[in-house]
């Protein structure tokens, strides 16, 4: 059965802090902060379209969309 993506992965946590390190690692080489967020977009978007269905990839980037025009990702 697919994993529901309302509900974040227990495993979440540590997947994020490889990301964190990745970010970290790709900004000490001097990679644009733009290239970085766009090569991670880029995977993750094949990741989840490999994982889960279509539907589930337009609700989380559904759920992105309304985390930007609420602001949340600026405070």
């Amino acid at each position: 059965m697919p994993e529901d993506p309302n509900v974040p992965p227990a495993d979440l946590s540590h997947a994020g802090a490889v990301v964190d390190k990745a970010i970290e690692y790709m900004t000490s080489q001097n990679i644009n902060s733009v290239a970085i967020a766009s090569a991670l977009l880029a995977g993750s978007m094949a990741l989840l379209a490999r994982s889960v269905s279509d539907d589930a990839v337009i609700g989380i980037l559904n759920n992105a969309i309304d985390s930007v025009r609420s602001g949340e990702l600026r405070t």
